[in-house]
């Protein structure tokens, strides 16, 4: 194999095994920050939920209190509130969700479905470590990452409305029956806070700018293997093959050959001046054994 050869061999096993190494490393950081992104805006769709909780128990409730001895206006409820907040979030994006899963709901479009179940009972069940979880699932429009946090009866004001029927507010019972909503305990977990935000999007942009640049990365090499080569064969492979040309005719009895000429000050020029100097040397020899 000539120099070039293991030259190149050498140089590109090198960049191979980095351009494997640095696609591994950053397909992974890029697909973290994706997922980060992600939980980002899963967790601020979370906190605006808690505000609009938190603002209708403040302010809207007390407003519409005295109007409620007739007819139940679910708008002073909180999870009520939060929701058709969220509901007008999905007329522009379908894609994100929000629901106060709960196992025994009065509205029975907040009942939780069996994966929503799941993680109830998990939260109930201390199967579940931590005051939220996070995980992923397969939607109908792609990948799409939850956030769960777990609602729990911490205040004997609900129990007014959920402990038994005969305690409710008529207007309550008028519209949604004596059914649902009810029996639940000072303590008990009895639903979950779920967001859902689709993943597709980042997770694309994440495997664009993975492509984009790997195939940077692949241009720079290519070039750095180019410019090497090129000044491979400019500062070493030309001169040493100029000087074995001139060895071989030497070598063939040609004293005629023309010397190895070169200004260089690196260790090719140390090289090209010992070879002229052994030449001169065997030049002299070869006139003192003649003349003899």
């Amino acid at each position: 194999m000539t120099l070039s050869g293991k030259f190149n061999a050498v140089l590109v096993t090198v960049l191979a095994v980095g351009f494997v190494v640095t696609g591994v490393t950053a397909y992974w950081l890029l697909q973290r920050n994706a997922r980060n992104e992600v939980v980002e805006r899963a967790a601020l769709m979370m906190e605006a939920a808690l505000a609009m909780r938190g603002y209708t128990v403040a302010e809207i409730r007390p407003l519409l209190a005295p109007h409620m001895s007739d007819k139940f206006l679910p708008q002073t409820v909180p999870a009520y509130a939060a929701t058709q907040a969220f509901e007008k979030l999905r007329e522009n994006h379908p894609e994100y969700a929000y629901k106060e899963a709960t196992l025994n709901p009065t509205n029975p479009r907040d009942r939780a479905v069996s994966w929503e179940a799941d993680i109830v009972e998990g939260f109930r069940n201390k199967a579940i470590d931590g005051s939220q979880v996070i995980g992923v699932r397969d939607t109908p429009t792609g990948r799409s990452l939850y956030l769960a946090r777990p609602i729990t009866v911490n205040d004997g004001g609900c129990l007014v409305c959920h402990s038994v029927p005969a305690a409710a507010p008529a207007a309550m019972r008028a519209q949604y029956g004596d059914n649902n909503g009810y029996g639940w305990k000072l303590g008990e977990t009895v639903g979950a806070q779920i967001v859902s935000v689709p993943m597709t999007v980042p997770i694309e942009q994440a495997r664009k700018a993975f492509i984009g640049f790997m195939g940077t990365l692949l241009a720079v090499f290519v070039v750095i293997v180019l410019v090497l080569n090129v000044m491979l064969r400019r500062i070493v492979i030309t001169p040493v093959t100029r000087m074995a040309a001139i060895a071989d005719d030497v070598s063939k009895g040609n004293m005629d050959a023309e010397p190895f000429a070169t200004d260089a000050k690196d260790e090719i020029g140390v090289l090209a001046a010992s070879f002229n100097r052994m030449r001169r040397s065997l030049e002299k020899a070869m006139r003192m054994l003649q003349g003899g």
